[in-house]
């Protein structure tokens, strides 16, 4: 059952949304928990769920060749994700989706609920909602590495996410920042200098 902040939470992030158009999408929802480790969308499958996370975090990664693990997503608590090449593309997923700690998730089947979506005005809002939000992320991943230094990333990351450093294994977070965990060390040295002066 939702309680009332949450559910002004919820309208908070859909505007468009009436109360009652709300309380039908999560109607249509399911909740998904995950323990740690816990595999939620694996390479190669066709998963078409948006998801909300409630509690918890998920990493999405690829295996290099060589047998390395590249971090390109983490997702935390009140962050939507779904698996971009399944959902936008509608490709089998290209990485693998794993819980980092016990995660409890909200599930909207996308292909479902497409029929209501486009029969209902305003949960085609929603659904360009999770699109468009999905786009924009991306987009804004792409355009921190072409902007930003390695440690302007992490500075970022710190911004929107203070307690990711307790969180997530370092080795994580430094491929995330397409860097090595030496590297990232060197640059949590060099801010904790700067802020002792």
């Amino acid at each position: 059952m939702l309680d009332v902040e949450k559910i002004k939470h919820y309208l908070s992030l859909f505007k468009d949304l009436k109360l009652t158009d709300l309380l039908k999408l999560f109607q249509m929802a399911k909740t998904r928990k995950l323990s740690i480790g816990e595999v939620y969308i694996k390479e190669g499958a066709t998963y078409n769920k948006l998801a909300y996370i409630k509690k918890g975090l998920i990493r999405a990664f690829c295996i290099k060749e060589n047998g390395d693990e590249i971090t390109v997503l983490l997702r935390w608590e009140d962050q939507f994700m779904a698996s971009h090449d399944n959902v936008i593309l509608h490709q089998p997923s290209r990485f693998i989706y794993q819980a980092l700690e016990d995660t409890e998730l909200l599930e909207v089947d996308y292909d479902l609920a497409q029929d209501v979506f486009d029969k209902n005005q305003q949960f085609a809002k929603a659904r360009n909602f999770f699109l468009l939000n999905m786009l924009a992320e991306s987009m804004a991943r792409v355009e921190t590495f072409i902007m930003l230094n390695p440690e302007e990333r992490y500075l970022k990351l710190m911004k929107d996410k203070p307690d990711i450093i307790n969180r997530v294994p370092n080795k994580y977070i430094a491929s995330l920042l397409g860097i090595t965990p030496v590297s990232l060390s060197r640059i949590r040295k060099r801010i904790a200098s700067h802020s002792k002066r």
